[in-house]
């Protein structure tokens, strides 16, 4: 059988071409188990382990501010860490520690000696300050934009603390009293 001239062919041609193509890519990605079709949605996946206390103890000898271990609930799961630096005249390092909630979402703890400004404007971008809150003796500066998860920063002196995720308000106002009712620990 002789082939068509080459400007015969058309766009039905192509996808007549690209059919064998998808279907070998699909049966290649369920034989590597990296495709499913459920109907069922998420399931919630083992959290990671993370030793929150000896991270913390970390930045407290290593950072030049002071950091703070604070008393979460016992069904908090610490699952991640991580250190940033902001650059510029008031930027910092910045120690984060995650907490999966009792209620299975997840909340941020963010120290650092930047000023809050720039810790705002590094963490948050987009947000603005819209209120404010006393959590104890301590008053935290509330971040939000509809649609998207606040923030609250407080200022503690020389550090600043900033708590952000996906928990509801409840879990936030937990988290900031117990961060300031911890004592900043020892280097």
């Amino acid at each position: 059988m002789s082939q068509k001239p080459r400007i015969m062919n058309d766009y039905r041609d192509q996808i007549w071409s690209l059919i064998p193509l998808v279907l070998i890519c699909v049966v290649l990605a369920a034989v590597a188990s990296q495709c499913t079709f459920t109907t069922h949605g998420p399931t919630p996946g083992r959290v990671p382990s993370f030793d929150v206390q000896a991270a913390l103890h970390d930045d407290a000898r290593s950072l030049g501010f002071p950091v703070r271990d604070p008393a979460v609930p016992a069904d908090w799961k610490p699952n991640s860490g991580n250190r940033e630096t902001i650059a510029g005249p008031h930027g910092g390092t910045i120690s984060t520690v995650g907490y999966i909630t009792s209620n299975g979402t997840y909340l941020g703890l963010s120290q650092s000696d930047a000023t809050e400004n720039e810790l705002a404007d590094h963490v948050l971008s987009t947000r603005s300050p819209g209120g404010s809150r006393m959590e104890g003796a301590q008053k935290w500066t509330v971040y939000h934009v509809d649609g998207s998860e606040p923030a609250w920063i407080a200022d503690f002196g020389t550090s600043r603390v900033l708590i952000k995720g996906a928990a509801d308000e409840s879990a936030y106002a937990t988290l900031a009293t117990a961060v300031g009712a911890a004592q900043p620990l020892r280097p």
